[in-house]
């Protein structure tokens, strides 16, 4: 009786350090997934796979999911401020953004800046046409 007693006096604190492990895993990639599922979720056609980094413990640390920046498209503006939105829509999806997720959005934001001032301008100039 007094070995089992000793045992447990070891596994008991071996078994509740490795819930409380288990915990934090769960936790971690619990909080992240959802993070980087409001991204996913949010970005469409536009957003790729989530991945989850774990530190060399094992406890998952960091998420990713890639998102393709919009490009200026002279022949389309309009889909280049749609594209634009849905990227900041997605960077600024989770009720916790990054600062990552902030410079997303900011990057977003200029192109589409830049695209509603070639759209502004390009229907000036075919105004003018149309007038003169």
């Amino acid at each position: 009786m007094l070995i089992n007693s000793f045992t447990n006096s070891f596994s008991t604190p071996l078994r509740e350090r490795q819930k409380q492990r288990d915990d934090l895993i769960q936790r971690n990639y619990n909080h992240i997934y959802a993070h980087e599922l409001a991204h996913k979720s949010a970005g469409g056609s536009f957003a790729g796979a989530i991945s989850i980094g774990k530190n060399a413990d094992g406890i998952p640390v960091s998420g990713h999911v890639p998102i393709q920046m919009p490009v200026l498209d002279k022949n389309n503006p309009q889909k280049t401020i749609d594209h634009a939105n849905t990227v900041i829509k997605a960077a600024m999806a989770p009720s916790d953004p990054s600062s990552q997720d902030y410079r997303v959005a900011s990057e977003a934001a200029d192109i589409k800046s830049k695209a509603e001032a070639f759209k502004t301008q390009n229907q000036k100039g075919k105004k003018l046409n149309v007038i003169a």
